[in-house]
């Protein structure tokens, strides 16, 4: 069966950095555009990053650009996000995310989602 596994979060104070990670199986990792999303308390899910299957096609949302990166290695069928200069509001449960189409901001277009991570930024 698909499974998502995310690694990596922890406690960072602003201006750190953190390294995630995505461990993938039961598919083949690289038919699939890939994608992080995350969740911030009392909030909805958000859109942080989305790349596809062969990494050609990358997007950012507004409030990461320039300071998170996601690559994928399809040989390791894992997904990675390096964030850098982190905020406190940065600060959420961070998910990966498996989609129907090459890319997509849109979290109706993920069938599947890991139970994710969770980042803290202290100030």
């Amino acid at each position: 069966q698909v499974q998502l596994v995310e690694a990596g979060g922890g406690l960072v104070q602003a201006g750190g950095s953190l390294a995630l990670s995505c461990a993938a199986s039961g598919f083949i990792f690289s038919n699939y555009g890939m994608a992080w999303f995350r969740q911030a308390p009392g909030k909805g899910r958000e859109f942080v990053a989305s790349i596809s299957r062969s990494s050609a096609r990358l997007e950012y949302s507004d409030s990461v650009n320039g300071r998170f990166t996601i690559s994928r290695a399809n040989a390791k069928n894992t997904l990675y996000l390096q964030m850098n200069s982190l905020k406190p509001d940065d600060t959420a449960v961070y998910y990966c995310g498996r989609s129907r189409v090459v890319s997509s901001t849109d979290e109706q277009d993920y069938d599947y989602w890991g139970r994710g991570t969770q980042v803290t930024v202290s100030s």
